[in-house]
């Protein structure tokens, strides 16, 4: 097969490393791969490395940007022109803006020939992978509703498959807010190189030493772009109620006993720190950066925090698992699917959390709720262990790269050939009863 992946730019985060894996995977399994990106804007930082180190050079198209533009129309006729003369067999797209392009030119590759008049377009499958979505928390109303009939257009007309991330994002895309029919979904969860984590403990002291924190200090990390839709102020204000609650200092030694970590970079960083200032943080806050040893930094945590407003399927909370630490997570997009059933749910004042299997969780913008999950992570000890133990066991069950290019090639096959035997995997999966909707005991 002939493949090609478009994604909107490569910087730091899920999707680059989304697409080097399965544009990696597919080139080792001997096909014709290409990735196709548009340039990073100033103040991103560009992950381009990562697809070269598994085998891929990626083509930039310069007109492909992440904002609305009159550049989209010469974006469009560029990737037209690209596929005239590359010819693929499939076109797998990434993100919104990706997709609302590359599927735009696939229109026109598809049908400007003299042959589709008498009933034989070009042959081609265009699949759409969704890792989150641009329908709520991004753009006013207006502007979401305009992503949102766009992308049903293009999923009726111009889409073979789409790819979600989980049962629970399928029912969010497909039955909330209507697009496609259901036999067009295929649900492919992420898979990431568990191999890189394993023996682990050997590296947590890595971490620790480099911020001077002893083995008794509970660190707690919150992993990934400072972007409004990561919400990381969320984090910042959850943190400063539980000190103010229950202190970050051990009463009979005044040793340090949490601390919190941010992990990443971005635009929004020079505004996080000041809050962090002004919350009277700051010796309680360290801001690494941007880190490219996840081998390294996640060992060293004790909790993994995520506050997103709007997420797919979150890498940060995979990977954290895979390193066998306790999660603490809003319950947004496809995240509650990862932490499976949950178990108890405890009101507290002004919020509540729930006990799942692999870890807490709370709704968006419940600062108090996370502040209290926090404390029950913090202070059981023996619930830590127990989620970090399940976690890294349900992502060596349901998250390998192995079974994510599995997969990801039964479907292109399915479709090449016409089998439709070949994704009954993803159709059953499909219809899966997702975690978070399952009744909670109280």
């Amino acid at each position: 097969m002939k493949i090609i992946y478009v994604a909107t730019r490569l910087n730091v985060g899920g999707v680059a490393r989304h697409v080097a894996w399965v544009a990696g995977g597919t080139h080792d399994a001997g096909h014709d791969v290409q990735v196709i990106a548009g340039r990073l804007p100033p103040g991103e930082d560009d992950m381009s490395y990562f697809v070269r180190e598994h085998g891929i050079e990626p083509h930039y198209i310069e007109a492909i940007e992440r904002e609305v533009s009159l550049k989209d129309f010469i974006a469009v006729w560029k990737l037209y022109r690209l596929f005239r003369r590359e010819q693929p067999d499939i076109v797998d797209t990434h993100t919104t803006k990706a997709g609302t392009l590359g599927r735009s030119a696939g229109l026109l590759y598809r049908y400007l020939t003299p042959a589709a008049l008498i009933g034989r377009p070009r042959r081609v499958w265009f699949v759409h992978t969704y890792h989150g979505h641009v329908y709520h928390s991004f753009f006013g109303r207006a502007k979401s509703l305009a992503f949102l009939y766009v992308e049903r257009f293009l999923t009726r007309f111009a889409t073979d498959r789409v790819i979600v991330l989980s049962p629970l994002q399928f029912k969010e895309i497909h039955e909330d807010f209507k697009v496609g029919k259901a036999e067009q979904f295929a649900v492919i969860r992420l898979g990431i190189e568990l191999d890189l984590y394993d023996g682990w403990r050997n590296r947590r002291h890595l971490l620790r030493d480099e911020i001077g924190a002893d083995e008794t200090e509970i660190l707690v990390g919150c992993v990934g772009r400072l972007t409004e839709i990561k919400n990381v102020s969320m984090f910042i204000r959850a943190a400063a109620l539980y000190k103010e609650k229950y202190g970050t200092r051990d009463l009979a030694t005044g040793k340090r006993a949490v601390r919190f970590l941010v992990i990443g970079d971005g635009l929004l960083r020079e505004r996080l720190e000041r809050e962090v200032n002004e919350l009277g943080m700051s010796d309680d806050f360290v801001f690494t950066g941007q880190r490219d040893d996840p081998e390294v930094f996640y060992p060293g945590l004790d909790i993994v925090a995520m506050t997103a407003r709007n997420e797919g399927t979150s890498l940060t909370v995979i990977e954290g698992m895979a390193n066998q630490r306790a999660i603490l997570t809003t319950a947004t997009g496809g995240v509650p699917d990862l932490l499976g059933t949950p178990h108890k749910t405890i009101e507290v004042e002004g919020g509540r959390y729930s006990v799942c299997e692999q870890g807490i969780s709370v709704e968006s913008e419940d600062v108090h709720g996370f502040c209290e999950g926090l404390r029950r992570i913090v202070e059981d000890e023996n619930l830590r262990r127990e989620l970090g133990v399940r976690g890294r066991r349900y992502v060596e069950r349901s998250h390998s790269r192995p079974r994510l290019i599995r997969e990801l090639k039964q479907l292109y096959d399915g479709l090449i050939t016409g089998n439709k035997q070949a994704n009954a995997a993803h159709d059953e999966a499909i219809n899966e009863t997702p975690s978070s909707l399952r009744r909670e005991p109280k």
